[in-house]
């Protein structure tokens, strides 16, 4: 079973634009009716049709990370677009169970929000079921907001401990020009977020706590030796530290990148995904293989057999143990237990 763990709703009905720009413009906000067929064709004709193309079996699934928008302060809009984003999520996942397993948008703001953030995750992950939340560390759009070792930012930690339930550290749009929203702002978010880690002591307080750094870690990978120099310099722990807590992704959308991610991190510590129909869409003209097809290129990266499961499958059901809930039991043979990792070294996987 080949499970990817960064999928978006990009492909919402347009009902749900109207409700959030109604919500900006200031005007009353409802979420107009939409049917299960409506719904079912937003996926089928897009990222259901791909994933079965591309021989992929389950998506974790979320809604649009640029349209999250969390530099939008007040909490009452905040509160209202996560629940309805959300219950359009959820409704896809149980419209297609075995296919889609979903993950919650958080209703952040440049202030925290942090009652409305707590009272979310309790009802996606404990009432309804969700799999994991995407957290967002920079709610401002302008990296205005305190690092993601403060103090501030314990009380979700705590409870994602509590729920044993993961983050996936994903920014939304950015509010500066300077920086590209897809092409600079997630790869600044990813790069960033591990180097505040890297100097604080969140898992030694949160030992439980589960990370996921999207977009192949940003540049994390290629500067694995500046962090280890930096960490000796300054008394930081080593990165490799971080690595029992801190987890990335496969959307990475080349050959060399993906052999980079995959030669530098252990094997245990990557979880395959595409972020298919997101950020970057058609094909690589030298190769005629689609940017987001990363399976291709995680297929090609020369993993040893039981290293290349545990990328496709065995992580994500090991790092998202509520996931065994989602998983078709005809589609997957193995065990769906939270097994120990398998040890591999940092630098260096077969």
């Amino acid at each position: 079973m080949i499970i990817d763990v960064h999928g978006h709703y990009t492909t919402a009905p347009h009902e749900l634009r109207d409700f959030r720009d109604a919500q900006l413009a200031g005007e009353p906000a409802s979420m107009a009716p939409i049917s299960d067929d409506r719904l079912r064709q937003s996926v089928e004709d897009n990222q259901l049709r791909v994933m079965r193309e591309r021989g992929g079996d389950l998506m974790l699934f979320s809604p649009k990370a640029s349209g999250m928008e969390h530099h939008v302060p007040d909490p009452s809009v905040a509160n209202a677009w996560a629940r309805v984003s959300n219950d359009m999520v959820h409704r896809v996942a149980k419209l297609f169970p075995g296919h889609f397993a979903p993950v919650a948008q958080l209703p952040q703001t440049p202030d925290g929000n942090l009652s409305g953030v707590l009272a979310e995750v309790r009802r996606t992950v404990e009432e309804i079921g969700f799999v994991g939340v995407n957290l967002n560390p920079d709610p401002s759009g302008t990296w205005a907001g305190r690092p993601m070792t403060d103090a501030s930012w314990f009380p979700v930690y705590e409870l994602l401990e509590e729920l044993d339930v993961p983050a996936m550290v994903h920014v939304s749009t950015a509010c500066n020009p300077n920086f590209h929203t897809l092409g600079a702002h997630y790869l600044n978010a990813d790069t960033s977020v591990f180097t505040q880690l890297l100097q604080g002591d969140v898992f030694r307080r949160f030992p439980g706590l589960r990370l996921v750094i999207p977009h192949g870690g940003g540049a994390v990978p290629y500067h694995w030796g500046r962090y280890r120099g930096l960490a000796m310099r300054n008394g930081w722990q080593d990165p490799s530290a971080l690595l029992s807590n801190v987890f990335f992704d496969t959307c990475v959308y080349h050959q060399p990148g993906i052999d980079l991610l995959l030669g530098v991190l252990p094997p245990g510590n990557v979880l395959f995904a595409s972020e298919m129909l997101g950020a970057v869409r058609g094909a690589d003209p030298s190769t005629g293989v689609a940017w987001d097809d990363t399976l291709v290129y995680v297929k090609d990266a020369g993993l040893a057999d039981e290293a290349l499961t545990d990328v496709l499958t065995d992580n994500a059901l090991r790092v998202y143990p509520r996931l065994a809930s989602w998983v078709s039991p005809a589609g997957c043979a193995r065990s769906v237990s939270r097994r120990p990792a398998r040890r591999y070294a940092a630098g260096g996987p077969s």
